[in-house]
């Protein structure tokens, strides 16, 4: 049995389920500023969306501190959220 092997899964497990909850309720709020915005909403949408996808991508690249960008991305999307809704 290969125990750093297993330790080394199991972050990375972790790390992908964090980035990963991040980014589903990033979408949460994206999808409310399409339903309840204007047409600056819907602009601010698709480019959260944009970067969603990039600090995902970044996140998994990154290993342990990999939330940081999707974590920046969910709390500009709900600022964003808060003031064109």
């Amino acid at each position: 049995m290969d125990y750093a092997e297993h330790e080394r899964t199991y972050e990375g497990f972790i790390n992908f389920s964090k980035i990963g909850t991040i980014a589903v309720l990033t979408v949460v709020v994206i999808l409310i500023m399409f339903a309840f915005g204007g047409t600056s909403a819907v602009v601010f949408g698709w480019i959260l969306m944009i970067a969603n996808l990039l600090s995902i991508a970044a996140g998994m690249a990154m290993g342990d501190k990999g939330w940081i960008p999707a974590t920046a991305v969910f709390v500009l999307s709900g600022l964003l959220a808060f003031v064109t809704v």
